[in-house]
């Protein structure tokens, strides 16, 4: 029986390489996006047949609810969930109004820990699973410009170590893998930080997911923090 993986943010960027990735491993992927017609051109571009799309806004509760009340009733138990939802607005923090904070803190932070608690509602029964919340190589460093896009990913961290302890013992593993900079929408216009980075490029979509795929497949690691960054945290 193929596992069942759910991808929040499935329908670009670095949840899309990752939906991608997992299907072509022979997962049932659930692809979960704000945007229902992004998700289903993601769902249905997947190799393999028997996916599914969902319209989510992973910061709002009654969604991330109702969405996987959907996924149980439809496709089963989850076996992998990847969070790799999130919005940046660089900003200094004078310059930054309040709505803006909370939207960033809702989908980045709070969008992950409830994605997990519903996630983990099925996981536990049978007990087993795997979770890899994406962060950032920002939330471990800082940068200037990005204060509170770094609070939301540096909330992960702890998020993450503190989630592993409670779950270890129903054999689910959680994990953080933290991306410097990789080549998405996120990123157009940066290309000039390429000096910053050791290796002296942008990162792919496909690189981040290979390294994804390693934290849901290794049966002995949780609580790890996983850099993909071509060593940009070295001159940070």
């Amino acid at each position: 029986m193929s596992r069942l993986a759910v991808v929040c943010g499935g329908s670009r960027g670095i949840g899309g390489a990752v939906a991608l990735l997992l299907a072509e491993r022979g997962c049932r992927v659930v692809v979960l996006s704000r945007d229902q017609d992004s998700a289903r051109a993601a769902m249905e571009a997947l190799p393999g047949g028997d996916h599914l799309s969902l319209s989510c806004d992973v910061s709002e509760e009654q969604e991330v609810q109702r969405s996987f009340e959907t996924i149980q009733k439809t496709c089963g138990s989850v076996s992998y969930l990847v969070n790799a939802a999130g919005i940046n607005r660089d900003s200094l923090l004078l310059r930054t109004p309040p709505h803006l904070m909370v939207s960033m803190l809702h989908t980045n932070l709070l969008g992950s820990m409830l994605t997990c608690r519903a996630a983990l509602r099925s996981m536990l029964r049978p007990p087993g699973g795997a979770i890899v919340n994406i962060g950032s190589v920002v939330g471990l460093k800082g940068n200037a410009g990005q204060s509170v896009y770094s609070a939301s990913k540096s909330g992960l961290q702890g998020f993450t170590r503190s989630l592993a302890k409670e779950v270890a013992s129903r054999n689910v593993r959680v994990n953080l893998l933290l991306p410097g900079f990789i080549r998405t929408n996120m990123t157009e216009g940066l290309e000039d930080s390429e000096r910053l980075i050791p290796l002296r490029r942008f990162g792919t979509g496909q690189e981040v997911a290979q390294a994804v795929l390693f934290l849901l497949e290794s049966q002995y690691v949780t609580g790890a923090e996983l850099l993909v960054d071509g060593g940009l945290h070295l001159s940070m």
